[in-house]
């Protein structure tokens, strides 16, 4: 069952969303050479914590750290360990927050350094990706409209979308109903209306979009072991167009 959101349930998530957004400019600002991943998972767990939230991910179905961070041919899911960040990697960082009952989740891309073309291409065309499937949450278009837009966009330029994971409905769980594939046919699929909140996350793979996961139980890799980019927000259906909740 698609939940729809009130005014006040909105702006919960909301408030969630720039406490997230303000986590996100923290964890930029510190990524760079030499850093550990773990030293980012536990700047970011200090800094929502410290503004009366909680980082949703932390015991989530038994995932071990507080935010995901997934390097170069990692997907999602990444574990934040004491690797070393390097000049050239791309950084794919994944954060949820909870606060007064309600999720905010977001994502974002970052390089390290000096990146080839190719990468850059990748996270640019990614982060498009994720406003032209933005742009398609309007009111009375199909849920499968927004996964198209993302896809035909990709695809334009010779990337391919995950199709094993998908975006999906967010507020007092942290996915709720409808699953949103970034891959699909338009017209299909629930019609968006006001109060639907979504969160919209492209997964870009550089090549195939095969994936598998590691032993770890929890990072989730391009299976030719290419580079991939993810990009996410949550996202509001108004009468007005869509709201953007996850940013200040």
């Amino acid at each position: 069952m698609i939940i729809l959101k009130s005014k006040r349930e909105i702006e919960v998530i909301r408030e969630n969303g720039r406490i997230l957004a303000q986590t996100f400019k923290l964890v930029e600002k510190n990524i760079k050479e030499g850093i550990k991943t773990k030293k980012l998972d536990r700047l970011a767990e200090e800094f929502i914590k410290k503004n009366g939230a909680h980082p949703a991910f932390k015991g989530y179905r038994g995932f071990p750290a507080n935010i995901c961070i997934s390097i170069n041919e990692e997907v999602v899911h990444g574990i934040p360990t004491d690797r070393i960040l390097v000049s050239g990697d791309i950084v794919s960082v994944d954060i949820g927050v909870y606060k007064d009952g309600y999720f905010a989740d977001g994502a974002f891309t970052y390089k390290v350094g000096e990146t080839s073309p190719k990468a850059q291409k990748l996270i640019d065309i990614t982060r498009n990706s994720l406003y032209k499937g933005i742009e398609s949450c309007l009111e009375g278009k199909n849920l499968s409209d927004i996964s198209f837009a993302i896809q035909s966009y990709v695809e334009a330029f010779g990337f391919q979308v995950v199709r094993e994971l998908v975006g999906h409905g967010i507020g007092r769980d942290m996915h709720e109903e409808p699953q949103v594939p970034n891959f699909g046919t338009p017209g299909q699929g629930p019609v968006l209306k006001e109060g639907m909140v979504l969160a919209i996350e492209p997964m870009v793979n550089q090549k195939t979009y095969e994936i598998e996961t590691l032993d770890d139980g929890w990072t989730v890799v391009t299976k030719d072991r290419s580079l991939s980019a993810h990009f996410e927000h949550t996202v509001c259906i108004t009468k007005n167009g869509p709201k953007i909740l996850t940013q200040i």
